[in-house]
């Protein structure tokens, strides 16, 4: 599979120049980032639109640590072996999401599949704390696939997020060289679980990897029927060299195409455009 990745370096196109971060609230949230040495997905992954998430009193927190046990082909976090799982941190994350004031917060984490629970317990556990100490904060819990376990899917649920999400991150087709270990059906399995619950169902892929637009449809398709309700859309922008190449600079105007079809096929929210990542304007998706 990875012999069908072309190796020309594709410029990058006027549409992809990021904004310089600033503002007051962006400026706080980054302070107490680094004083408390956090985890997020933000930084580590270089988000384009961290400068506006940030000033809109939205962060993603990455928790479990900062090293994962698998090591997929797109993905800038490090890979390796992790230290073990530290219950004291979601209380950690609980003072630390109280101290940023934030209105809506996306929880995130590397997979740790060391674990006997895949890390579902300390899942939990952070998002009860976080109810606890700031329930006016609304969450969002972007979850690994916990190997299409059921029961701890369901611990995740049982925390009341109002939001849980689990990226499929391409089509059919690419998953098996793009991601490591994780299977398309396993994922499409664990958003079925999710559609299921209360909460609502979230989801999201990156373009520009070599798939086709009908692959896109069709991917679009596959989670729409298993009740996924809000969906985002995002060009792929390579992290270093040892990553993944982009196959495509896919245009605003294919992004467009992408909403629509969507939002015909019945999604609430369809985020498409080339800077969307997985919790751009997470704070619209809490509400059924």
């Amino acid at each position: 599979m990875e012999a069908e990745q072309k190796e020309t370096i594709l410029r990058k196109p006027d549409w992809l120049k990021i904004k310089v971060p600033s503002g007051k609230e962006y400026l706080n949230v980054r302070q107490i980032v680094e004083h408390h040495k956090l985890h997020t997905i933000c930084t580590s992954g270089h988000c384009p639109n961290m400068h506006e998430c940030w000033g809109r009193g939205t962060a993603t927190l990455m928790i479990l640590g900062d090293i994962c046990t698998r090591s997929c082909g797109f993905c800038n976090v490090k890979t390796g072996r992790p230290k073990p799982a530290d219950w004291d941190e979601p209380a950690r994350v609980a003072e630390s999401v109280r101290l940023m004031k934030l209105k809506h917060c996306v929880l995130t984490s590397v997979d740790r599949d060391d674990l006997d629970d895949l890390g579902a317990g300390i899942w939990a556990k952070t998002v009860e704390e976080i109810k606890k100490l700031t329930p006016e904060t609304t969450l969002e819990t972007l979850i690994p696939d916990f190997d299409g376990r059921e029961d701890l899917i369901q611990q995740v649920i049982a925390a009341g997020p109002e939001v849980i999400s689990h990226n499929l991150e391409t089509v059919r087709r690419i998953t098996p060289w793009a991601r490591s270990r994780a299977k398309y059906d396993i994922s499409l399995f664990t958003l079925s679980i999710i559609a299921k619950s209360k909460s609502v169902a979230k989801s999201g892929i990156m373009v520009g990897l070599g798939e086709k637009p009908d692959e896109v449809l069709e991917t679009l398709q596959d989670m729409r029927n298993v009740g996924v309700e809000v969906v985002t859309i995002g060009q792929y922008l390579q992290p270093t060299k040892k990553h993944l190449m982009v196959q495509e600079y896919v245009s605003p105007e294919q992004f467009e195409t992408y909403r629509k079809a969507g939002l015909d096929m019945g999604f609430r929210y369809v985020e498409s455009s080339p800077l969307v990542r997985s919790s751009y304007r997470a704070e619209r998706h809490v509400g059924k």
